[in-house]
């Protein structure tokens, strides 16, 4: 037997890692909940696996928030997932109570920028000029900016025409506000207006089902085309509305980070 072979019979093998003890639930719960509580932005599942230092996984952390949102659900106070993560929000039937005592009062839009909005949400990635075709009046650049200040829409990418125009969509902001996690969650368009008016508290629109789907001689009755606002107040376009989903240029230069 050489030196090196009772060298290393002589060395001890190393001790097994001492087992971790099995977290908490209700501790895990009560961590979750303080975190959520407390969080003035939407958490991702990645940023509350760090509450636990990584000792829960996903589909066991997705499990317990479930539970949490079970236990909530009978209280004014509810979880809910929304594109950018998991948040508590305050239920609509009870947020009008809570608008009395707050000085922030909520933004109420016009119905232009509320039309400009829903043309967005249904038709992304739309430009300016998609807009246009489908209200049948000019968008002037205060609508755009309303909602591009707000966080609901962003510029993804731009047109392969000439010009170049911006392609307009979206963002997950719009989807958190509306707390939806994705496109797929927007109501039919006849409920955009209780949806818009439940979430963020503005003034009564007509209803707008004939905007994105009216074409040729219906295009001239629709509201769009006669109850403009004041400072869009342009004559309606007479030619049919363009499907701008389907008449879109295969061009178009998009990014991704947009919410779809």
């Amino acid at each position: 037997m050489t030196d090196e072979t009772i060298e290393a019979a002589e060395v001890p093998a190393p001790a097994p890692a001492p087992e971790r003890e099995p977290l908490d639930l209700n501790l895990v719960k009560r961590v979750l909940e303080a975190a959520l509580l407390s969080a003035s932005e939407p958490l991702t599942l990645q940023q509350l696996r760090r509450l636990f230092a990584g000792e829960l996984d996903v589909e066991g952390l997705r499990r317990i928030l479930e539970e949490i949102r079970e236990e909530w659900a009978g209280r004014a106070v509810e979880l809910t997932a929304v594109a950018s993560g998991w948040r508590f929000r305050v239920k609509p039937d009870y947020q009008k109570y809570l608008d009395r005592i707050s000085s922030e009062k909520p933004p109420r839009y016009s119905r232009a920028v509320l039309e400009t909005l829903a043309i967005i949400a249904y038709r992304q990635p739309v430009t300016r000029g998609d807009i246009e075709d489908i209200r049948g009046v000019a968008v002037s650049p205060p609508t755009l900016k309303a909602l591009e200040e707000r966080g609901w829409i962003d510029v993804v990418g731009y047109r392969e025409t000439p010009g170049r125009p911006a392609l307009f969509a979206t963002t997950r902001k719009f989807l958190d506000d509306l707390n939806l996690r994705s496109l797929e969650e927007l109501p039919a368009l006849e409920e955009l207006q209780s949806t818009l008016d439940a979430a963020l508290g503005s003034e009564p629109f007509p209803a707008q089902e004939p905007l994105l789907g009216a074409t040729g001689d219906d295009a001239g009755d629709s509201p769009a085309a006669h109850e403009a606002d004041p400072a869009e107040a342009l004559p309606p376009d007479e030619a049919p509305i363009r499907d701008a989903a389907t008449d879109a240029p295969s061009q178009d230069t998009e990014q991704d980070d947009h919410a779809r």
